[in-house]
């Protein structure tokens, strides 16, 4: 049975853009209120705009760099003022630096591991209380097909993702039993903004609405799992492991995203 999202709010982070804003667009669609967190003030508006014009959501933004240390505290502090009742939660703002380790900016590496880890892990602690107070909530975590794997030239991102997939499906673990929801979406090559500041290249790219609709999907059955890898190709690379050594996946994913200096 698909769920029902008419009146809840849904708190999205890095929704300016990507697979943000395409659970944004969804969400609304579904009937959802927004609150939309992002950098980029105009880009925000921008899409707000949009969403209530088009639908009947209520649609709130907040600017915020989610990458500075103690920014989950000030989101929380903000919303808590403006006493913002959290349903579902997608923690999808992150990104990667595709350089080796020795050549990476060390503000930036923090930045990475804060953005990517800390406030999606802090964001989650934050929300989950009230959650379970009401027995009913949806966290969503945006992972990578990179987190089943080493990936050399993405060392710190794939490490971080790897630790989005480890942290949700525990947290399904722990849920068990509750009416909350917790998943872990791993996309591959997605059609965002990734590789420009990451600095990487790759062809062909899925739409991000393949990532929403696949997870969206996921949620709508009827015993949900703890994590999804979107795409059956980006399916049978995550379990290149199973049908190679480890040495062998990782000489692959550096053929694919080391650079030579």
């Amino acid at each position: 049975m698909a769920i029902d999202y008419v009146g809840k709010t849904a708190l999205i982070t890095g929704a300016s853009s990507g697979i943000g804003e395409q659970f944004a667009r969804a969400l609304a669609s579904r009937g959802a209120n927004l609150i939309l967190v992002a950098r980029r003030t105009d880009r925000l508006a921008a899409l707000a705009a949009d969403i209530e014009s088009s639908t009947k959501s209520k649609v709130t933004t907040v600017t915020l760099d989610l990458s500075k240390q103690s920014s989950s505290d000030e989101l929380v502090k903000i919303l808590d003022d403006k006493k913002a009742v959290i349903d579902v939660l997608i923690n999808n703002a992150g990104f990667g630096t595709n350089l080796r380790l020795q050549n990476q900016d060390m503000n930036r590496l923090r930045q990475e591991i804060g953005l990517n880890v800390s406030t999606l892990t802090e964001l989650t602690a934050s929300y989950l209380p009230q959650m379970l107070a009401r027995d009913s909530g949806i966290i969503i975590n945006i992972a990578s097909t990179a987190a089943y794997q080493a990936v050399p030239g993405l060392t710190v991102y794939a490490a971080t993702k790897a630790y989005v997939l480890s942290f949700t499906e525990a947290l399904w673990g722990e849920l068990r039993g509750s009416q909350v929801l917790a998943l872990a979406v791993s996309p591959g090559a997605t059609a965002t903004e990734f590789f420009d500041v990451s600095g990487g290249k790759m062809g062909k790219m899925a739409p991000p609405t393949d990532v929403v609709k696949g997870a969206l999907a996921e949620l709508d059955k009827r015993n949900p799992g703890p994590s999804i890898i979107i795409g059956s190709s980006n399916r049978m690379m995550a379990s290149a492991t199973k049908f190679a050594s480890r040495k062998q996946v990782i000489a692959l994913a550096a053929s694919m995203f080391l650079k030579e200096r």
